[in-house]
């Protein structure tokens, strides 16, 4: 037998999902490929997925399969070669005065009512801002692989979660949400500069930070971290974009 048909990537199936809406681009169907049965995703196939460009929602593993459409791009930051530039070193400034602590995935209710009004603030109308505790847990609290939660107190308020996995080569940024009503801190720029000093901390190659896309406004904080690397015809290269 081979040793190969023992690690848990191998024994792994893939299913296509019927299409639904896109999250990213309006009027536009998406399907996803899903890995399955995601109970067998550890941190060592997690890691070699994310390195083929797939992502994960609570214990959902799922990559971008669209019958029509290849604009959903994976991007990950090679953090050795970041510096940061003034905007970003300005961030970094502003926010000196943040307390910041990792947890476990445990539930906490002052996360929670973060995560609402963040939702309300950013997101009104996407389906997300319902969220009741359980659905909130199922997304950011249930975890097969090595994952932890960032949390960033002022004056002892929680303003800021940050949801990680660690992978073997690297950190994934799986979701971030923050008080809205801190913009000038810009504490998004902030938790990913947090994310990338971790990553180095930790002596991890890259900075996973899910998917690129050309159109989509949303997306287009990505390449102000550089280098950045993207995922093209099932190679990582590095984005010559400015």
């Amino acid at each position: 037998m081979s040793f190969a048909a023992e690690l848990p990537i191998f024994r792994l199936q893939f299913y296509l999902t019927a299409s639904y809406p896109c999250s990213y681009l309006a009027d536009q169907s998406a399907r996803s490929q899903v890995a399955m049965p995601s109970g067998m995703v550890d941190t060592v196939a997690y890691s070699e997925l994310v390195r083929q460009g797939f992502r994960r929602s609570g214990s959902h593993v799922y990559r971008p399969h669209c019958d029509h459409c290849q604009a959903c791009t994976p991007a990950r930051l090679v953090a050795a070669g970041f510096e940061p530039n003034r905007t970003q070193r300005r961030c970094l400034a502003r926010n000196t005065d943040l307390e910041v602590r990792l947890k476990p995935l445990v539930y906490d209710e002052t996360h929670y009512r973060l995560y609402r009004r963040y939702q309300a603030a950013r997101h009104a109308g996407g389906g997300m801002d319902q969220d009741d505790r359980e659905q909130y847990r199922g997304f950011l609290l249930q975890s097969r692989v090595d994952s932890a939660l960032i949390e960033y107190r002022l004056d002892s308020e929680v303003v800021m979660v940050a949801l990680v996995d660690r992978l073997l080569d690297g950190l994934s940024a799986v979701y971030t949400f923050f008080e809205p009503g801190l913009e000038r801190r810009s504490l998004g720029v902030y938790g990913v500069l947090e994310q990338i000093r971790l990553t180095r901390e930790l002596g991890l190659p890259y900075l996973y930070l899910g998917y690129w896309i050309a159109d989509c406004r949303k997306m287009a904080y990505k390449r102000a971290y550089r280098p950045l690397e993207m995922l093209l015809r099932g190679r990582w290269q590095e984005d010559e974009g400015v």
